[in-house]
């Protein structure tokens, strides 16, 4: 079936094509790109019928019918679940370790539209951009379907402030859906993740966008920020350092907990080079310095399951209870709570520690990493 969607009202900002224009000269005179993907879990594919159906595998297929002569890499490195906080702390890891001349970034279904979230993606925006291989980034919204809400209006100021395109699935089929020319149903079975069909028009969209740089490739444009790096940052930008800490890069004082040593199979199997426990007492801490500290644990949904405290620099008063039990069905969930933020830099310590636990629970507390952010 075909549906019929205003594609060119996609392009909610045009920001600046420099970066645009450079790489895709090189992809036409026959040199090799790598095309990067970074978001939550419809980049990742959630819901489409294959890998080659989601939007991310279809906006790289763009580019290697357009660009024939040129040798096009495809790093996919969306995972379910999850923010630009810790897309922040993951992405040199997961994407820029490749080098990525081509990186389009999406968050804005899994972010909450707060000021919270535009810090998050403004640090997750710089790490990309100011990055040494200096790719070309496009921003991409995605948006709800049962009521057209995402965090386009937080994400858009990062947007402009940088001067980097956006295209947005709110301004393009969101209101198709809100008309009832296009039924939900049709193109997404929950409301949020795309279906093929709906893969295929967001990647209609960001492809619209596409063509019209390709269009204009040879038209001079004047480089952002004259060339003078990145501007000075619209937030307090405490995210732009964060750093993941996991059994394999630190070395906590445990007592109780144990290192889970299993090996990981790929980025999306995500419970792995944790820390696990299961007896009421059992107690980890690290010594960190930062500003900031996030923890990341798993939230089952085989119950019961422990219940931990964590607590910074001996703060009592402000723990953050980690409860292992997930009251939704889908799966096991990768949670990151914020017990700590714009903190003085310095040296600062958490302890995880269980506080509830249960002869018939079915799994171990799993704490996945701690996370640093300056």
């Amino acid at each position: 079936m075909v549906y019929y969607i205003q594609k060119h009202k996609g392009m909610v900002y045009r920001g600046n094509w420099s970066r645009l224009k450079e790489c895709m000269k090189k992809a036409r005179e026959g040199r090799e790109i790598t095309a990067g993907f970074l978001g939550g879990s419809i980049t990742q594919g959630s819901l489409s019928s294959s890998p080659e159906t989601c939007y991310a595998y279809l906006v790289y297929e763009w580019w290697r019918k357009r660009f024939p002569k040129a040798k096009i890499k495809y790093v996919n490195a969306g995972i379910g679940g999850t923010t630009s906080q810790f897309g922040a702390a993951r992405v040199e890891d997961h994407l820029l370790k490749y080098a990525p001349d081509f990186v389009l970034t999406e968050f804005a279904v899994n972010d909450e539209n707060t000021e919270f979230f535009e810090e998050t993606y403004e640090g997750l925006i710089r790490k990309i951009y100011g990055n040494v291989c200096s790719p070309a980034v496009l921003l991409m919204c995605n948006v709800r379907y049962d009521d057209g809400t995402n965090a386009e209006q937080m994400h858009g100021k990062i947007a402009q402030a940088y001067q980097i395109p956006m295209v947005s699935m709110k301004a393009a089929i969101w209101p198709e859906v809100e008309a009832g020319r296009i039924q939900r149903h049709d193109i997404t079975p929950d409301n949020l993740h795309p279906n093929d069909a709906g893969h295929k028009l967001v990647a209609e969209v960001i492809i619209d966008f596409l063509e019209k740089v390709f269009q204009d490739m040879d038209v001079e444009e004047a480089g952002a920020f004259g060339g003078n790096g990145l501007p000075a940052p619209v937030t307090v930008n405490a995210y732009e350092n964060s750093r993941r800490y996991q059994n394999f890069n630190i070395e906590p004082e445990l007592n109780g907990f144990g290192a889970d040593l299993t090996p990981q199979k790929d980025i999306r199997d995500i419970f792995k080079g944790g820390w696990t426990a299961s007896r009421e007492g059992d107690r980890i801490r690290f010594e960190i310095v930062c500003t900031g500290i996030a923890v990341q644990y798993r939230k089952s949904v085989n119950k019961p399951a422990p219940v931990a405290r964590a607590v910074v620099d001996g703060r009592e008063d402000e723990a953050v209870l980690l409860d292992g039990n997930f009251e939704e069905d889908w799966g096991d969930s990768l949670h990151i709570d914020t017990i700590a933020s714009h903190m003085e830099k310095g040296s600062h310590v958490v302890e995880v520690s269980i506080v509830e636990a249960h002869k018939e629970d079915a799994v171990p507390f799993y704490l996945v990493s701690v996370i640093g952010s300056n």
